[in-house]
């Protein structure tokens, strides 16, 4: 098996395909695919058959993508619109419906997905509290979070998996520290902690989950910015290794990755460190071995791949790569 890396790139409207390297960590560009305007969430089916794109630049849609087993090339089997310029997609765990979230307009949608992979216009959209930012459903797919950047809650709602059904829970929502900025959400694998990403003042809140009642409630907040930086944070991305151990988030005004140490039973967190990026790290993916981080500079309009050490967490910049311009979205898959 080997290793594709997507990333889409804002600026020049495209996405780029590469192959990754498992023993060197170098990057080979392999094709670039054109979203026909600003390119930036993507989201792959949970059998890494398609990769969808969220264009949000008018008109707003989501591309279907089919990927290719033996190239990992990329192929556009469909285009449906989207309700608004969605800032975040995902599919729910069985890949049978695309939940996006919108940063300016407010909402969260749910599209459905049909047998062939193929994303079909909006079944639902909601209306949030201010500044929509990320949607995904827990690991039994019966329940849903919203981060609201705006209004500094994180939304808690049900749903339904057969009709594709967002409605409140009891309660419907659990309110962070004011200026904190909720961003984005990573669940740890054995799901029972959730991990959320402040923007505004780059901070780690850790919330243990109850899978009966489908609600979150407060353990730990953490910084992630080195220590000694002043300026003002702008964090943007956060991920888990697949076996849990370690997590890692982006900032994108120190232009730096930070690392954290989970603890397996309460799964609360302690800083490993700090390594560099490049310019303006934005999003980023872990592969699926655990092995390697693929992180994209915005404004570098490159990505940069780090070895991640096994035992310490420690990560190692081994290589960069030049893609598109702005790119802000990084999605990895395995592929023969």
């Amino acid at each position: 098996m080997r290793t594709a890396v997507y990333v889409s790139n804002a600026e020049s409207a495209d996405i780029s395909v590469l192959h990754l390297d498992d023993t060197s960590g170098a990057l080979t560009p392999v094709q670039r695919v054109d979203a026909g305007g600003v390119v930036m969430p993507l989201a792959l089916s949970p059998d890494a058959g398609f990769l969808y794109a969220a264009r949000r630049s008018a008109p707003f849609a989501v591309l279907s993508f089919a990927i290719d087993p033996a190239s990992a090339e990329l192929s556009l089997r469909g285009e449906a619109p989207l309700p608004q310029s969605m800032a975040y997609i995902t599919t729910d765990r069985s890949g049978r419906h695309l939940l996006s979230a919108s940063y300016h307009a407010h909402v969260v949608a749910v599209n459905a997905i049909d047998g062939d992979g193929l994303a079909q216009a909006a079944t639902q959209v909601l209306p949030t509290g201010l500044n929509a930012h990320a949607i995904c459903t827990d690991p039994s797919n019966r329940f849903a979070f919203v981060t609201n950047l705006g209004a500094g809650v994180v939304l808690q709602l049900r749903f339904d998996a057969s009709s594709g059904q967002l409605v409140p829970n009891v309660p419907p929502s659990i309110a962070v520290r004011a200026g904190a900025g909720p961003r984005h959400i990573a669940w740890h694998p054995a799901g029972h902690v959730l991990y959320l990403l402040n923007e505004l003042d780059a901070t780690i809140d850790v919330f243990a989950f109850d899978p009966e009642r489908g609600t979150l409630a407060q353990l730990q907040t953490v910084a992630s910015l080195p220590r000694g930086f002043d300026g003002i944070p702008w964090a943007a991305d956060l991920h888990l290794t697949p076996d849990g151990r370690f997590l890692y988030s982006s900032d994108r005004r120190s232009h730096t990755l930070a690392g954290f140490a989970v603890d397996a039973s309460t799964g609360l967190l302690s800083l490993l460190g700090h390594t560099p990026a490049p310019a303006e790290p934005r999003g980023f993916n872990i592969t699926a071995d655990g092995r390697w981080l693929i992180a994209a500079g915005q404004a570098a309009h490159r990505v940069g791949v780090y070895r991640i050490d096994p035992q310490s967490g420690a990560l190692d910049g081994v290589s960069e790569q030049a893609v598109g311009r702005g790119p802000n979205w990084v999605e990895t898959a395995n592929f023969a």
